[in-house]
């Protein structure tokens, strides 16, 4: 929120005519209601009101750090103005995603002489300004930056390598095939690394990873602590990445205790890569461990390497075993009490004692689970998404059973399939009138769906004794939930065309539907919520459920619900929307969707509502709808929508909501266009990576990366 001096003063006035005087309060109640104020507003603002918050808005504690990365608002103006009123003050600044602004934004981080933490990934910063910036900043120890085409290392200055080797922490996002500062980065602990670079230019033509020459072999890994690198899809992203590799593999650091490759499909292991392997076998021990699943499937790996005390693991679409996770990872069921995120998305037999003779929809063992659960209690984060987990019969081994145990859960990633009753799944009911096929087969007309808006019917519907009930109930400080289908794919992948078809549900997902979307009600600290592919959504009654009760949710989700030739949730989904007063981003993929006046009318009253992403196949939406929510809700920056509308009314509409809001909105982003159209790729590259990254693309987010990898 932001406060501006009129606005407090009449506060102040206010409460003085009841009796109540903000200003009575101790310095350190409104020290601490003032951190919850973004720093522009306090120095710009907020300090301007009286003498006493003058002072209290310059303490140290609340100009110490400075985070600018979600401040919308905040432009080049306030940026300059704000650095050269408490620039000398601030140790750690962070810009991170600021894309709006222009880079000459940058000069004026030269103020601030004495930042010990800086984070400028998503700011376009060139290799000129970047080198007279950190020429000024000598304290420097933690850098993030991006790598643009264009960016030439010989052009930074002698203080800025000096600065450079300081540095301990950097983060660099590579657009382009280079080393960018990492040369010059003698002395670094901790190196994290995105690959975002595509296989084709603009103008088509093919790109090389081949780096250039003169820039081998010249990292510098040896106090190396921490190596983590994230792939984009792509085959130039893995050949710059195995450059970078190739050194560690000829020293590896005795101190690295955390070695994390995220690569999307194949990721071959080459000589050199299990020549570095073989070295960490002898001579490091890990604390958090992630490998392209190529390195993993079929080797003896995880028997070698040694751990310490674990705090995060990433088998992420390997074919692991769960005979083989617990001999060589849990140590045969041994306390791994300091594991705190694992990450087993798309391990389709990791919960069975074998692969070899398994079909992925065969039952999970429950011993090789509750192993797990006894000898990591204290997990904070667990992704069992995309694979089949179906329990079996016997009473008190259901996999929701199980993981009740789990009491310190933060975030929670299942698939719909897991979390059915075993005998509702087996004893499938006929299909009524109502329930139509999955298949985007044309449209089926269908009588208007009704549901229990009083919450004592809905009450009645609900199954209270299902073992998804009871585990939500016991989960009490979850507060990120992904419920998706095991064979869910979003329309919208990465660097490719849009998916015209989607595979159909597992026969054991057919029973879940509104009763097991109200239990996710009783999560009362619920601030992320996403749900894919639940079959036998009929009326969507639950989403009201969790509107009313979860007043802290941020983040929401929907995809696929129900039969897809119709949007059967429309009516609670309006009713819930008018309850989320939190909500910040909202993302909704669906066929057939109608963005009309009723449902941005109900979206109007998602008053903190930031991001709005819509994915649509053959979906509609009113233009006229559209302009009157942006006018209404003020705090939309983002509004993506990929619907079947023809391109001439996408661009009309965005155009008109560039020309009305942009000047207001300095970090509006604006991408309305047809889905199935040949340029969706060459659009999407145009998306800043974080709205690309954290909303546009479907993804599963829970245990992705180690717990506090970057500030």
């Amino acid at each position: 929120f932001s406060f501006s001096p009129q606005e407090v003063v009449s506060e102040e006035s206010e409460e003085e005519s009841n009796g109540v005087n903000l200003m009575e309060f101790s310095d350190e109640i409104l020290l601490h209601i003032l951190s919850y104020v973004p720093c522009t507003d306090l120095v710009l603002n907020v300090r301007r009101t009286c003498r006493k918050l003058a002072v209290l808005c310059l303490d140290k504690s609340l100009t110490h750090t400075v985070l600018l990365q979600k401040d919308y608002k905040v432009n080049k103006d306030k940026v300059k103005q704000l650095m050269r009123d408490i620039g000398k003050e601030i140790f750690q600044l962070n810009m991170a995603g600021c894309y709006w602004l222009p880079s000459s934004t940058i000069d004026h981080v030269t103020r601030c002489k004495n930042l010990v933490k800086l984070n400028l990934s998503g700011c376009h910063v060139t290799s000129l300004r970047l080198s007279r910036m950190l020429s000024t900043l000598q304290h420097l120890r933690s850098l993030a930056i991006d790598v643009n085409p264009g960016f030439d290392a010989s052009q930074l200055s002698s203080e800025c390598k000096a600065t450079l080797s300081r540095v301990l922490e950097l983060k660099q996002t590579l657009y382009t095939p280079s080393y960018g500062v990492v040369p010059c980065c003698t002395s670094l602990e901790k190196l994290l690394l995105y690959f975002e670079i595509l296989d084709r230019s603009r103008e088509g033509f093919m790109l090389s990873g081949q780096l250039m020459v003169g820039e081998s072999n010249v990292p510098h890994y040896q106090n190396l602590r921490i190596f983590y690198a994230r792939l984009a899809p792509g085959y130039v992203n893995q050949e710059v990445v195995r450059l970078y590799l190739a050194v560690l593999s000829d020293r590896t650091p005795e101190n690295l205790h955390a070695f994390l490759i995220s690569a999307p499909g194949s990721f071959a292991e080459t000589g050199a890569t299990k020549n570095l392997l073989d070295s960490m076998a002898r001579n490091v021990r890990l604390d958090a461990l992630q490998l392209p699943k190529a390195w993993i499937n079929g080797s003896g790996l995880l028997q070698h390497l040694k751990f310490n005390n674990p705090f995060y693991f990433s088998f992420s679409r390997c074919t692991l075993s769960g005979g083989h996770l617990i001999q060589r990872v849990i140590n045969g069921g041994k306390d791994l009490k300091s594991l705190t995120s694992l990450n087993l998305s798309g391990c389709v037999h990791c919960l069975a004692p074998e692969s070899l003779f398994r079909k992925a929809e065969d039952d999970i063992d429950s011993s090789i689970l509750e192993s797990l659960v006894v000898s990591c209690c204290n997990l904070r984060h667990l992704n069992l998404s995309a694979a089949h987990h179906h329990s079996s019969e016997n009473i008190g081994n259901h996999l929701c059973q199980l993981l009740s145990r789990l009491k310190h859960l933060l975030s929670l990633a299942l698939p719909v399939c897991s979390i059915t009753d075993v005998g509702a799944s087996v004893e499938k009911p006929p299909m009524t009138p109502n329930l139509v096929p999955q298949t985007f087969g044309r449209k089926v007309r269908i009588g208007i769906q009704t549901y229990p808006r009083n919450l004592a019917d809905q009450a009645n519907q609900k199954v209270e004794s299902s073992v998804f009930w009871a585990l939500m109930g016991s989960l009490r400080v979850l507060e990120t939930l992904e419920i998706i289908g095991s064979s869910f794919s979003s329309a919208m992948p990465r660097n490719e065309p849009a998916i015209r078809n989607s595979l159909p549900p597992c026969v054991r997902a057919q029973s879940v539907g509104d009763s097991e979307v109200a239990a996710i009600s009783q999560l009362t600290y619920l601030q992320s919520l996403t749900l894919a592919q639940l079959p036998n959504i009929l009326t969507g009654s639950g989403l009201l459920s969790i509107g009313l009760q979860c007043q802290h949710l941020r983040t929401l989700s929907l995809a696929n619900l129900g039969m897809m030739g119709k949007v059967v949730y429309m009516s609670a989904l309006m009713d819930m929307l008018k309850h989320c007063k939190c909500l910040r981003d909202l993302r909704l993929e669906q066929p057939y969707f109608c963005a009309g006046a009723q449902f941005f009318q109900a979206l109007s009253h998602c008053s903190s509502l930031q991001r709005l992403c819509i994915v649509s196949r053959s979906g509609t939406l009113q233009s006229d709808a559209v302009m009157s929510f942006m006018a209404s809700c003020l705090e939309v920056i983002m509004c993506h929508m990929f619907m079947g509308e023809s391109l001439t009314v996408c661009k009309n509409l965005q155009q008109s909501i560039v020309r009305s809001f942009q000047a207001e909105r300095p970090a509006l982003n604006v991408v309305i266009f047809p889905l199935l159209h040949e340029d969706l790729t060459e659009v999407i590259r145009d998306v800043p990576m974080r709205h690309l990254d954290e909303i546009t693309l479907f993804k599963s987010r829970v245990a992705e990366e180690p717990p506090n990898l970057w500030w």
